[in-house]
C-alpha cells in the first residue's frame, strides 16, 4: 500500500499523547529537507504517562514492524505512513501503535 515517506520531523506520538521522535541514522537520503526514516531507525518516546493499576509502564520506544515493500535507503525499507508499529514500555510491554499526525506529502513510496 503506498504512503508518504516518514522522516524526522514527523510529527508523531504515542497511543497516550507522549511525543515521538524518529532517529534518522542515515544521512544518505533527504525528503523535505530531512532524513527519511528506515526500517532500522529506533523511535524515542518521551513524556508518556500510561500506567497499568499503580504501575507505570510509560511508552519509551517504537518498534517498527513494516516498512515500504519497493523502495530502500541503504538496504533497508523506508518507513511509510500509514506505518505498521508498535509503541512499547522500558519491559518490551507492547502499549499500542504510534499516532503519526503530520508529515512530508510530497514524495511516496509503495
Amino acid at each position: 500500500m503506498p504512503g508518504p515517506v516518514l522522516h524526522t520531523g514527523a510529527v508523531a506520538t504515542c497511543p497516550h499523547g507522549g511525543t515521538l521522535n524518529i532517529i534518522a541514522a542515515s544521512p544518505r537520503v533527504m525528503v523535505s529537507g530531512m532524513n527519511a526514516a528506515v526500517l532500522t531507525d529506533p523511535g524515542l518516546v518521551a513524556g508518556c504517562v500510561f500506567t497499568v493499576g499503580p504501575k507505570p509502564q510509560p511508552c519509551v520506544t517504537t518498534r517498527w514492524i513494516v516498512g515500504a515493500t519497493r523502495v530502500v535507503a541503504s538496504g533497508q525499507p523506508l518507513l511509510i505512513n500509514p506505518c505498521v508499529a508498535i509503541c512499547q514500555s522500558a519491559e518490551q510491554i507492547p502499549n499500542g501503535p504510534p499516532i503519526i499526525a503530520g508529515s512530508q506529502t510530497r514524495v511516496v513510496a509503495t
